[in-house]
């Protein structure tokens, strides 16, 4: 019983998924993903830095117009937004246009950036595809089943997908949380401190 207890079950990913996630000879496919998606969320975002109804002098103005016409989809027995999503806009958006039009306006832009460089790829794709989440659930398809697609194949090649970018060498230097960067090991090659380690003063 102990032994059963004991053996690890590891399931691998099919040889196709460790290519194409795993593998730099693929990186130019997520170079080219990367660069579309990232261009997308850069321009939009640029449409909103640059317009006065985002981030202007009546900033707040079409985040409210946008979420007023998601609140008028909840009619219905299947309605384009759902109660809970409709509470959160009625409750947790609307009330402050003013801050969510400005975060908005700062994620679209730092995440079109992030994506273009290369840099923090997972990360930058993730919270893309959180904001064309939140966008789907607010009842506007437009393009972003598409941006969500391509992004969450990027999060899941987020070793490959900055490889021809500053990925390349960022990830090696600050590593993961259960794998240290090179600035962030001891002269051992560990995470750990090196007085913390077993047989060391």
């Amino acid at each position: 019983m102990n032994q059963l207890e004991q053996t690890v079950i590891r399931l691998e990913d099919p040889p196709i998924a460790q290519a194409l996630f795993g593998e730099v000879r693929w990186a130019w496919l997520w170079l080219l993903l990367r660069l579309y998606l990232g261009w997308e969320w850069l321009s939009a975002g640029w449409g909103k830095l640059t317009s006065p109804v985002w981030t202007g002098s009546q900033a707040g103005t079409a985040i409210t117009g946008f979420v007023k016409g998601a609140l008028s989809k909840t009619g219905g027995d299947h309605p384009d937004v759902q109660p809970w999503y409709a509470w959160f806009l009625n409750h947790v958006v609307l009330p402050y246009p003013v801050f969510w039009s400005y975060l908005i306006t700062a994620g679209e832009v730092l995440v079109g950036i992030a994506l273009i460089l290369g840099l923090f790829t997972g990360i930058a794709a993730f919270f893309g595809s959180f904001m064309n989440m939140n966008y789907l659930l607010a009842g506007t398809v437009s393009s972003n089943p598409v941006l969500f697609a391509i992004a969450t194949f990027l999060v899941l090649a987020w070793k490959t997908a900055g490889w021809w970018g500053l990925d390349r060498w960022v990830l090696p230097k600050l590593g993961t949380p259960w794998q240290p960067g090179l600035i962030f090991r001891d002269h051992d090659g560990h995470g750990r401190p090196l007085a913390n380690q077993p047989g060391r003063a």
